[in-house]
């Protein structure tokens, strides 16, 4: 067995352990030790700055992105942030022990469905030192361990927000192998983490397109995960201007490397003036790269290829196309999207439910910013991840989507017959 895998087996064995535990922990406990863990990042705030810090200055040097670098940076508003999203994921709701269904059958059998925790989570990811927070946050919330591998680009920040993590599970009495940080940048610990079956139940990937692919294809361990972001904004015929010109640009331009930024704009042949939205995202120094239509409405934008539909930017960068309506809309979208996020702006109510029941993406929305793509913003106080996929959950990924269910059956002495 290599040291890799060695690691990740004694972090696993710990992580069951602490699991069992978890699974039946009163969610006071749970809360109190989360609202404890928020008080230590405020207390530690300049500590973990400085941490963060070591790590901008290090992924400048070694060429980060602008995006990449968007993601790492943290300041007192980001981390105020972190720690608010640990207290509201100690006020939700807990799922484990709710009740889904519960039926009666004509023997006299009653069956109840009660959600339960998936048992150990595995968490990879790069250059986002938040997730270490709202991840360790709703797997102890939700009653499973987790072991979280965050990439060697914010090891400094993530060690310095797990520390506080560590802190709140002792106030809380709780163990502290509930959250395990993988003390090593070596990418074998990711390896053994995706062949832990048995060890770890699920594995979410955070990050960028090689890290996901990667986890996707070599995973034993069930994965949840989405492989890109290209979302698009479809501008419709009948959409107000003022709405369009707000929402496309907040779409692309509020933060441009997370992932549910717009990476396509759409917009029907039959708006009446287009001009607006595209000089609105070419002054914000947004990059357009458009059909030759386009190019004659906005001098500005750049000729687009056949890549471009295809690619999730992360960055001021914009692909941009008219279509002739709804369905050619939906046509592009579904040639070209991901199933992340996708948005229509338009006045016209059948339009807009034609296009929330047809378009098939994790999430669908009608006028409203992709920006919106967030656990917190749907209330769900943080999320692990997004799911793209159709199984076990889909969209934004928090405490209900790291739980599973089991059937109890209560009887009074019935045999089969």
């Amino acid at each position: 067995m290599t040291d890799a895998a060695a690691l990740i087996a004694e972090m696993g064995l710990r992580a069951r352990n602490a699991a069992s535990l978890l699974a039946r922990t009163p969610s006071t406990d749970k809360a109190a030790a989360l609202r404890a863990a928020a008080a230590t990042i405020r207390a530690r705030s300049a500590d973990i700055l400085a941490a963060n810090a070591q790590d901008m200055a290090r992924g400048a040097a070694n060429g980060l992105s602008p995006a990449m670098l968007d993601r790492l940076k943290l300041d007192p508003a980001r981390l105020e942030g972190i720690a608010a999203g640990l207290e509201s994921v100690a006020a939700l709701p807990d799922p484990v022990g709710e009740t889904i269904d519960e039926i009666e059958r004509p023997n006299g059998l009653v069956l109840r469905r009660v959600r339960v925790p998936l048992g150990v989570v595995g968490i990879i990811y790069e250059s986002r030192p938040n997730v270490t927070a709202d991840a360790g946050a709703l797997s102890l919330m939700s009653g499973n361990a987790a072991i979280l591998r965050g990439g060697s680009e914010a090891i400094e920040s993530s060690r310095a927000i797990h520390a506080a993590l560590i802190e709140g599970l002792r106030a809380a009495g709780l163990p502290e192998d509930a959250i395990q940080l993988v003390p090593t940048t070596d990418r074998a610990a990711v390896g053994a983490m995706l062949k832990a079956a048995g060890l770890i139940d699920i594995i979410v990937p955070r990050g960028g397109k090689s890290l996901v692919a990667r986890v996707q294809e070599e995973a034993r361990v069930p994965v949840l995960a989405h492989l890109d972001g290209i979302n698009h904004v479809y501008v419709d015929a009948a959409a107000d201007p003022d709405k369009a010109v707000a929402i496309a640009l907040n779409a692309k331009m509020r933060r441009t490397g997370v992932c549910g930024a717009m990476e396509t704009l759409l917009i029907d042949r039959a708006y009446p003036d287009p001009a607006p939205i595209l000089a609105g995202l070419a002054e914000a120094r947004c990059e357009l790269r458009g059909t030759a239509e386009i190019r004659t409405i906005e001098p500005r934008a750049l000729p687009a290829d056949e890549e471009d539909w295809d690619t999730e930017y992360l960055d001021g960068i914009c692909s941009v196309a008219l279509v002739d309506g709804v369905e050619d809309a939906m046509a592009h979208i579904a040639r070209h999207g991901s199933h992340h996020t996708d948005s229509i702006v338009t006045e016209d109510s059948a339009t807009a439910e034609r296009f929330l029941a047809e378009v098939d993406s994790a999430i669908v929305m009608w006028n409203a910013s992709t920006q919106f793509a967030d656990g917190g913003e749907f209330g769900l106080g943080a999320e692990i991840g997004i799911s793209t996929g159709r199984l076990h959950a889909r969209g934004p990924v928090a405490l209900e989507g790291l739980t599973t269910y089991k059937w109890q059956v209560r009887g009074t002495g019935q045999t089969r017959p």
